[in-house]
């Protein structure tokens, strides 16, 4: 079986492997057998944006409240007075 697969390699390949050794034949193993599934899912996306949206809105709130809003325009008061 192992010679069916070593037939079936590029001869660059295979030179290289004997080369290089283990390093270069693990990370060719890992390239022949595709990408990892790396990402987030569908759902995954979903609870993200769920999650942003949420954050953005009591964001919104406390930056819209009173306290911060007043303490905001004095701080912009002061930095167009100064000048």
């Amino acid at each position: 079986m192992k010679k069916l697969v070593e037939a079936a390699r590029p001869a660059a390949v295979l030179l290289a492997v004997r080369r290089c050794g283990g390093w270069f034949r693990h990370r060719y193993r890992r390239m022949a057998d595709g990408p990892p599934d790396a990402g987030m899912s569908t759902a995954e996306y979903a609870i993200g944006t769920v999650a942003a949206c949420a954050f953005a809105a009591v964001l919104y709130k406390v930056v819209t409240s009173g306290t911060v809003s007043g303490a905001l325009s004095e701080i912009l008061e002061r930095a167009l007075h100064a000048v």
